[in-house]
């Protein structure tokens, strides 16, 4: 199922970014930054080994893990989490669990469409991406 989700993908449209990334508690000057960013989304399977690499002109990320097995990760904005992902309902879930928070990350493919919902507590973020040729 995972399958679904293997290629390049480019953000085309994203809509309440600024304010996720403020209850994130990111500061003002990244928040700038974040916003003008157009990242592009790789993603990959070998075995049963998931990436997703994301990269842009200010940063480049790069998260391998294996479905269903919670595992250490270090976010774009340097937060420290605990995260899992899984398939559920065609739809890729990534939860990320710090501090006493929790904020999914939900990828669902339509087409050659990728929609990224983002959400933390009462903010909800919506990203599009393009499948790049």
């Amino acid at each position: 199922m995972v399958e679904a989700f293997v290629g390049t993908w480019d953000l085309k449209a994203s809509e309440n970014f600024d304010e996720y990334m403020k209850q994130l508690g990111v500061g003002f000057a990244t928040r700038k930054v974040g916003n003008l960013t157009k990242p592009t989304t790789i993603i990959s399977v070998e075995g049963d080994t998931v990436t997703v690499k994301t990269q842009s002109t200010i940063k480049n990320t790069e998260l391998s893990f294996k479905l269903d097995q919670e595992f250490d990760e270090t976010t774009a904005d340097d937060r420290k989490v605990k995260s899992i992902v899984t398939i559920d309902g065609g739809k890729m879930v990534h939860i990320q669990r710090w501090d006493g928070k929790e904020t999914s990350l939900v990828r669902e493919v339509n087409g050659n469409a990728l929609t990224l919902t983002l959400t933390l507590g009462e903010v909800v973020c919506k990203r599009s991406y393009e499948r790049a040729e």
